[in-house]
């Protein structure tokens, strides 16, 4: 089995603390309130929200669900680990997709952050750049969306 791993920065004018609330800690609530075209519901399956939890994605568009698993969740540091592990949207050569995203606060209130993403493949497949470009633009459009909802609400998590 191959892996593919990339790593992106971004940056943000929103608080490294009021991004973390928002994406990690909240998003099973805020995403399906703010983004109902995309998101349906989360909910968890297993566990209490840190490592070994196991939460299912289920969306509003022509993917059904999407079940992850909490590997690390550090919230002094800001940082969240999670793997996804089964469903319809996971595409069909990869056996799973790890991410580990860290938060910053930056000198001037907003926030700098990382995104690991660990494509695990299935034995002899092979995934192509555009499909990789699909999945990264989704991903940040989400971060987008959130954002900007954070910066329209600014009582939001804080």
């Amino acid at each position: 089995m191959g892996a593919l791993t990339f790593t992106e920065e971004f940056t943000s004018p929103v608080p490294a603390g009021k991004l973390f609330n928002a994406l990690v800690l909240d998003s099973d609530n805020l995403l399906p309130m703010i983004m109902p075209q995309a998101f349906k519901s989360v909910e968890t399956i297993e566990g209490d929200g840190g490592p070994g939890t196991i939460k299912k994605i289920n969306f509003s568009s022509e993917f059904k669900y999407l079940k992850n698993r909490v590997d690390a969740l550090d919230k002094d540091k800001m940082m969240y680990a999670y793997t996804v592990i089964e469903g319809d949207a996971l595409p069909d050569k990869v056996e799973s997709i790890s991410y580990e995203v860290k938060y910053e606060a930056t000198p001037d209130g907003g926030c700098k952050g990382t995104n690991v993403s660990k494509y695990n493949l299935k034995p002899g497949a092979e995934i192509g750049e555009e499909q990789l470009k699909v999945a990264k633009a989704k991903a940040m459009a989400i971060f987008k969306f959130v954002e900007a909802y954070l910066l329209a609400n600014p009582a939001a998590y804080a």
